[in-house]
């Protein structure tokens, strides 16, 4: 079990939460706050609101204000509120990051700068920018979708410049875990694919920021206690059941497979806001049928 009583805020089962719109596709802050007092209840940590699967690119300043604000004042005592901060520039994700701290927020995730291909001064630059505001800051490598890969050795110079208390790890590469661990010691590896978390628990990871949770929030905490705890009897059978699912987390549709999860338990999953689309009929199909499977199978 995750200790709360000696658990830094970026440990355990953060998850990062979709956004529920309303029909005309302004936020539905109710739903949203409703979504993260459930989480809560459910065993989870805490959340990380305005990352990517919270749809942050498409909000404006004062939508991602107000969705954290909304992420605090509907978490308990104890629970984590833990923002994406995610821009194109290191001014705009320290003015995030800011106001984050006013909000009540106990750290900041932050993308590196994704305008442009950056290099190593710059990526300094911007997390120094974002440290400034005095919020303990994860870094989220996602080089995927930024372009921008946090490799070892960089994060091994934020953390020694003290901008960075640990690292989402969205790579998917397993092996630069144990690179991480050895260049930088003192920071907390956090699993960033839901399809590798297994494997990055037993690496060492100190906590999970992850989507489908939101589907599963009971079984996804168990799964995540028991990679950690490396009871692989109980982890692995729970982590071949779930990885149907779970695997969605890495591909292009991640949003739209995770809302549609929450649409079949009864929570507000509901529509993106374009560019993204509705899953083709096909794909639908295949979430549709591997969420149902695990429904039907009494996993909660």
């Amino acid at each position: 079990m995750t200790d709360t009583t000696t658990r830094k805020p970026w440990h355990g089962v953060i998850v990062a939460t979709s956004l529920p719109f309303h029909d005309d596709l302004t936020p539905d802050l109710a739903a949203y706050g409703d979504n993260v007092a459930w989480l809560a209840e459910n065993g989870c940590n805490g959340v990380a609101p305005n990352g990517s699967l919270g749809e942050y690119q498409t909000l404006s300043e004062q939508e991602r204000d107000a969705v954290v604000e909304t992420a605090v004042a509907n978490a308990p005592e104890g629970f984590t509120v833990m923002p994406g901060v995610g821009a194109y520039g290191g001014r705009e994700s320290k003015r995030h990051a800011e106001k984050a701290r006013d909000l009540g927020a106990q750290a900041v995730m932050a993308l590196p700068p994704n305008a442009y291909r950056a290099d190593e001064r710059s990526i300094l630059e911007h997390f120094a920018l974002i440290a400034s505001a005095g919020l303990p800051v994860t870094a989220y490598n996602n080089p995927i979708d930024t372009k921008v890969d946090l490799t070892p050795p960089i994060l091994a110079k934020l953390a020694a410049e003290g901008f960075i208390v640990g690292v989402k790890e969205f790579s998917g590469d397993v092996r630069r875990c144990y690179e991480i661990a050895e260049l930088a010691p003192e920071l907390d590896l956090l699993i960033g694919t839901d399809d590798t978390v297994l494997e990055v628990a037993i690496a060492g990871a100190k906590g999970w920021v992850s989507g489908y949770p939101q589907v599963f929030p009971q079984a996804c905490v168990e799964l995540y206690e028991a990679s950690v705890a490396l009871d692989l009897d109980h982890a692995l059978p729970l982590y071949r059941q779930l990885h149907p699912v779970l695997r969605w987390d890495s591909k292009t549709e991640f949003i739209q497979a995770i809302k549609l999860g929450q649409d079949l338990i009864g929570r507000k999953g509901g529509v993106c806001r374009p560019p993204r689309q509705p899953l083709a009929p096909d794909t639908d199909a295949v979430v549709r049928t591997a969420t149902q499977t695990l429904i039907d199978a009494g996993v909660k």
